[in-house]
């Protein structure tokens, strides 16, 4: 089923909204919906959760308007639902200073649970750039992100991608500046 009529983003601006989504099960579940629909076996057996699980975090995020149905079909009467993403991409709000930051966590743990068999390249990097290097810097990984999405082909298997350019806090967090 092609998503060529998807909105472009959508904007995680409730508690219901933010609860749904930082969540982990329901992490991967918007990644098995990222590019083709999916009724709640297919999905059950593609985040590896028994159908109830499945059924159940899949109303949630239906409910906080994460996912939708797209196309229902009678199979031996019953009704079978397809769901998909919302948009294309979901955006989250910042977390604020100190605050945990949601998709960070899920990209770590997606990581960690990946195979150590397969190819992988993660690299930290420590910069010193101006204001204007910083926010072409940004542009520039949002970009590429953005080109390889348009790229993907829903047949092959999953790869993602994650990138924070961010200031660190200063080293020096003591109360009077005192080492």
């Amino acid at each position: 089923m092609p998503t060529d009529d998807l909105p472009e983003t959508f904007h995680v601006t409730t508690d219901e909204q933010l609860r749904a989504v930082s969540n982990l099960t329901r992490h991967r579940i918007m990644a098995a919906l990222r590019f083709e629909p999916a009724t709640i076996t297919q999905i059950a057996e593609r985040v590896g959760l028994a159908k109830g699980s499945s059924s159940y975090h899949v109303r949630l995020l239906e409910r906080a308007g994460l996912v939708k149905v797209v196309r229902t079909r009678k199979v031996r009467g019953v009704t079978e639902r397809y769901y998909a993403m919302a948009a294309r991409s979901v955006v989250l709000p910042d977390p604020g200073e100190g605050g945990p930051d949601v998709l960070m966590r899920h990209a770590v743990a997606d990581l960690e649970a990946s195979s150590a068999d397969g190819e992988r390249h993660v690299r930290m990097a420590h910069l010193r750039l101006t204001d204007e290097q910083f926010a072409e810097l940004g542009a520039r990984l949002e970009a590429l992100a953005d080109e390889y999405r348009k790229l993907s082909d829903p047949s092959l298997p999953d790869a993602s991608l994650v990138f924070a350019l961010f200031h660190p806090a200063p080293r020096d967090q003591t109360p009077d500046g005192a080492k």
